[in-house]
């Protein structure tokens, strides 16, 4: 099958400079790149077409061989493309770069710029410093460039030299017959550099492994499982790659009081018998302090009364939750002898003689309901 002419591929005119060629093909490789387009078999054709035509025009002595006697006349050089994607992501892997930034292209060498690793730290605060929100220091022990060699792995004074077998490539070609294998560098590990003198410190990597103190303000209204993001304080990227982040997992302590739903809190509060009675003013403790509220007479224990506003202020937002007060009546433990004697009357007088009658009626219509479903030695039938 016939190729089509690398001009038209590239979408450029005969007389096109070197920029104009370039531009194009980034271009192209952007709309067409594998990554972009996964089992499309077409793009796959047409990203690799627009690579043979640039590796061509982008060469001059290739460009003037292609000018004058076309496809064949380079057949004739012994050129005839590509052997697949780790060839041309390792002929183009700058353009790859500058396209689709770093760590997009496959098969590169590992020199080219990598984003630093993401770190995580689990912090466990108090239930009122959840609520309200709060600032504290964390010692985080992380990766980052070596002082002594500002990275480059090589002793002060030095520098990493350009790989021989692979000429910087971090890959090798080997051709044997119709096929071209691409692997990577035996002797630079792909890295494309070597280091003949590394750095004492940092034993080459060009990383230091150090304990930073970072600054974190939490936000009011965070609660268990809650995710705070640190740009930028994550492990040091490398060869210009971008710094990874800092992920925070909050973890709340338990309160002796305080209970949390959402942002709603809920408490106990306990009340004598009295108060429950005849109603009172009593002091409710809140998250913010205590507060006066009204106990209407009559109140039963489990009683739950609502206070608008007064639970956990809302992530993020200008407003709170509620809080929600049980009460339970506290029955006296230890009672004098007049105190006992003033609580049998109370409840002498409590009921009236045709209340107590009928109490009295429906315990028996109970017990003897109970001894009918027995046997005569007491066993039930």
């Amino acid at each position: 099958m016939s190729k089509r002419d690398y001009y038209e591929i590239l979408e450029v005119p005969k007389d096109a400079d070197e920029t104009a060629i370039k531009k194009s093909y980034r271009k192209i490789a952007m709309q067409f790149h594998p990554d972009r387009n996964p089992d499309n078999k077409a793009a796959e054709d047409k990203f690799k077409e627009a690579a043979e035509a640039y590796e061509v025009l982008s060469d001059r002595e290739k460009r003037e061989i292609y000018d004058h006697y076309g496809h064949e006349g380079l057949n004739s050089t012994g050129f005839r493309g590509f052997s697949g994607f780790d060839d041309i992501f390792s002929h183009f892997s700058n353009i790859f770069d500058d396209v689709f930034g770093y760590g997009n292209a496959r098969g590169r060498s590992h020199s080219y710029a990598t984003a630093g690793a993401d770190l995580r730290y689990d912090l466990t605060i108090s239930f009122l410093d959840a609520a309200f929100g709060t600032t504290t220091a964390i010692d985080l022990e992380k990766l980052t460039t070596c002082h002594h060699c500002q990275g480059t792995g090589a002793a002060p004074g030095s520098s990493p030299e350009i790989c021989r077998t692979c000429r910087g490539r971090g890959q090798v070609i080997q051709s044997s017959g119709f096929f071209t294998i691409s692997s990577t560098c035996p002797h630079c590990n792909g890295h494309g550099k070597v280091i003949s003198t590394p750095c004492e410190n940092c034993r080459g990597t060009g990383k230091d492994r150090i304990i930073k103190t970072v600054q974190l303000k939490i936000p009011a209204g965070v609660e268990t499982g809650s995710r705070l993001r640190l740009r930028g304080e994550g492990e040091t990227g490398s060869q210009g790659g971008p710094d990874g982040d800092l992920y925070v997992f909050i973890n709340v302590e338990e309160h002796e009081f305080f209970n949390r739903s959402g942002d709603d809190v809920i408490c106990r509060a306990p009340i004598s018998f009295v108060q429950a009675a005849l109603g009172a003013e009593v002091m409710v403790l809140t998250i913010d302090g205590k507060v006066k509220y009204t106990i209407p007479a009559g109140t039963q224990t489990n009683t739950v009364f609502r206070l608008a506003g007064k639970g956990v202020p809302r992530l993020h937002k200008n407003s709170r939750g509620d809080l929600y007060v049980k009460v339970v009546v506290s029955t006296p433990t230890k009672l004098s002898e007049s105190q006992k004697e003033l609580l049998r009357q109370f409840e002498a007088g409590f009921y009236t003689d045709a209340q107590r009658a009928a109490y009295q009626k429906a315990e028996d219509k109970k017990a003897d309901a109970e001894e009918g479903k027995r046997g005569f030695f007491g066993r039930k039938k």
